[in-house]
């Protein structure tokens, strides 16, 4: 059973002034940062320090307590489909929904950690999102198209008239 990777964090892994957490791998991938938001910095802030690890339980209590809040919420809710929710759902979920988002493996490589991209595409899986809504701009000449890119619009095509059209998700 692989380990669960919180349950390794250290407080010295945690860099609070950066607002980032150092993750060291546990197989052959590489060791990476990744942002904390504040609200999730508080949280941890709040934890008991009681010795070097951040979570004191061991990977089969954390385990446990995953599967009884997630029975619980799977009652709560009337959706038996809860119940098939394990840790790497999760990890699959956020590195589908970044490729989605960025449209670039090597990104998604970079975030899992990941040495072989072989690796990376199992994890990124081939959603249909045809039916997503996007916001749609215009531009005419070049300077507009420049801000558009920077503001996260792609390029989708040139009208007749010579107008350039730009699109990102909402």
């Amino acid at each position: 059973m692989p380990r669960v990777l919180a349950s390794r964090l250290k407080w010295t892994d945690m860099d609070f002034e950066r607002k980032v957490i150092r993750v060291q791998p546990q197989k052959h991938g590489t060791p990476r940062e990744l942002k904390l938001s504040d609200q999730l910095i508080g949280m941890i802030r709040r934890l008991p320090r009681k010795g070097e690890r951040v979570f004191m339980a061991n990977v089969k209590t954390l385990r446990s307590n995953f599967a009884q809040q997630r029975k619980r919420m799977s009652r709560k809710l009337n959706n038996p489909r809860l119940e098939q929710i394990h840790f790497h759902t999760l990890r699959h979920w956020r590195a589908t929904m970044e490729y989605h988002r960025t449209k670039s493996i090597l990104h998604v490589q970079q975030l899992l950690g990941h040495r072989n991209i072989k690796s990376t595409i199992i994890y990124t899986h081939l959603v249909n999102f045809e039916a997503d809504s996007f916001i749609s701009r215009v531009s005419k000449n070049a300077k507009g198209a420049r801000a558009l890119v920077e503001a996260g619009f792609e390029y989708v095509c040139i009208t007749p008239e010579g107008w350039t059209l730009f699109r990102k998700p909402k």
